[in-house]
């Protein structure tokens, strides 16, 4: 229920704020009423520990920085493993959450992150190569594998519109669940929400963290109960690369009875920006941001976090009900002064506010850390060029192709083009098996 301007007048002086208010007689209906919808939206008691957090300058908590243990596969492990997570997959027990939230605006791209176009030959979207491969597996295991794609205020239209213009890439549409990030306001240096325009509160993404708020917040997680999900794998859109719901480590995280499972690779630097996951003084686990870690703590870790994961369900649960630890970053801000100016500062002149998944690590009862080969699913796109840029990733998903095809028995030159539908075939073994039935002669191949 909304707020009417008496209301949100109390509201803001008891939380010594009312200067959002200073404008408002310059402000027409529509406007009145989006700003008191903003106003009846904010939860203050997040400003509030925000403010506190602000007056002492500190993020979180010193962990001390000492390499959790990785496990690596054994052929036994595997085996046991991935018959584990194949039995999950046959039971419809296993769901796919993917962090979709961010434009691509560092690419030059104007729309969804997911939106952009990364097929070699097929020029399909990045949301393409994820719903695929959540295909393969409902055909493979005959149970469908629900699909919730987090978005954000920005991209929400946009993204429902991509999925629906493909068709939900073969995907039924009611095992597609969209929900939205939230949001929160941002504070300048006296602790004061920030104004963007006279009618308007700066607000921006609550960070991945903000997944469990958002999942609570819009039924997920009672939809989730609701199919008698048990285990959610977790990735971001930018890695096309990434292995979704594999059989083997959805069955590691429930043989391991752990309420996360974590996939780490070899860092290519030092310093490369990637978390790193750490064992406490109390035994527990804790993933430290590689920005708040110093050259020389960074350099201790040879593994580092692309935010692959699963989650028990119940895990999810309990900790969606909890407050997260916030992260906050100084930054530049347009802001309207007091004169109703609207300026674009030159230094930071404000404090963002993010709750980061990772910070759930320390509450896990249990947790595994599960090496893996980056060549096999770690290339995001996150640059317009240089590292991390599509042509690198272009580059990493047809090397992953072309071995794939030299192990199925077939050659393509290193100058042929090639592209495979991940809904036809998840690895070497499957593509073997499917080009055995097909004829296979193409100058320039997509599968």
């Amino acid at each position: 229920m909304g707020l009417n301007f008496e209301q949100a007048r109390q509201v803001l002086e008891r939380n010594r704020q009312a200067h959002v208010l200073r404008f408002w007689s310059r402000l027409d209906k529509a406007e009145r009423g989006a700003l008191l919808r903003q106003i009846s939206e904010i939860d203050f008691k997040d400003v509030a520990r925000m403010r506190k957090m602000l007056a002492c300058k500190s993020a979180t908590a010193c962990v001390t920085p000492r390499p959790a243990p990785v496990m690596k596969w054994t052929r036994q492990t595997y085996a046991e493993a991935f018959k584990a997570g194949e039995a999950l997959l046959r039971q419809g027990r296993v769901a796919v959450l993917l962090v979709a939230g961010g434009q691509g605006s560092r690419l030059g791209y104007d729309g969804p992150k997911g939106a952009f176009r990364i097929g070699p030959l097929s020029e399909m979207p990045l949301f393409y190569f994820h719903a695929r491969k959540i295909l393969r597996l409902t055909r493979a295991y005959g149970r469908p594998v629900p699909f919730y794609v987090m978005t954000s205020a920005v991209n929400d239209a946009a993204t429902r519109a991509c999925f629906a213009e493909h068709g939900y890439f073969g995907l039924n549409p009611a095992d597609v669940i969209f929900f939205q990030q939230g949001v929160w306001p941002a504070l300048d240096d006296a602790g004061r929400l920030i104004l963007e325009e006279a009618g308007r509160i700066f607000v921006s993404p609550d960070g991945h963290g903000g997944t469990l708020t958002a999942l609570a917040k819009n039924g997920c997680l009672d939809d989730m109960t609701a199919r008698g999900i048990k285990s959610v794998f977790y990735f971001q859109v930018d890695n096309p690369l990434v292995e979704i719901a594999e059989p083997a480590f959805v069955g590691l995280h429930g043989l391991s009875r752990a309420e996360i499972a974590l996939k780490l690779c070899r860092k290519n630097s030092p310093t490369e920006k990637m978390g790193a996951v750490a064992q406490m003084a109390d035994g527990r686990y804790g993933l430290i941001e590689y920005s708040e870690m110093t050259p020389e703590q960074a350099a201790k870790f040879k593994y580092g976090s692309p935010a692959i994961h699963v989650f028990s369900l119940a895990f999810l649960k309990r900790e969606s009900r909890k407050a997260m630890p916030l992260h906050l970053a100084h930054k530049k801000i347009a802001h309207v002064t007091a004169d109703g100016r609207r300026v674009t500062p030159d230094e930071p002149n404000g404090y963002k506010f993010e709750k980061f998944i990772f910070d759930v690590l320390p509450d896990a009862r249990n947790a595994v850390n599960l090496a893996f080969d980056r060549a096999d699913e770690f290339s995001p796109v996150k640059n317009a060029d240089g590292e991390d840029s599509p042509e690198t990733c272009r580059r990493d998903l047809q090397a992953k192709w072309r071995r794939w095809l030299r192990e199925a028995g077939v050659a393509v030159p290193d100058s042929v083009p090639v592209e495979i539908d991940p809904a036809y075939a998840g690895c070497a073994a499957e593509l073997k098996r499917g080009l055995m039935m097909r004829d296979f002669v193409d100058e320039e191949t997509r599968i």
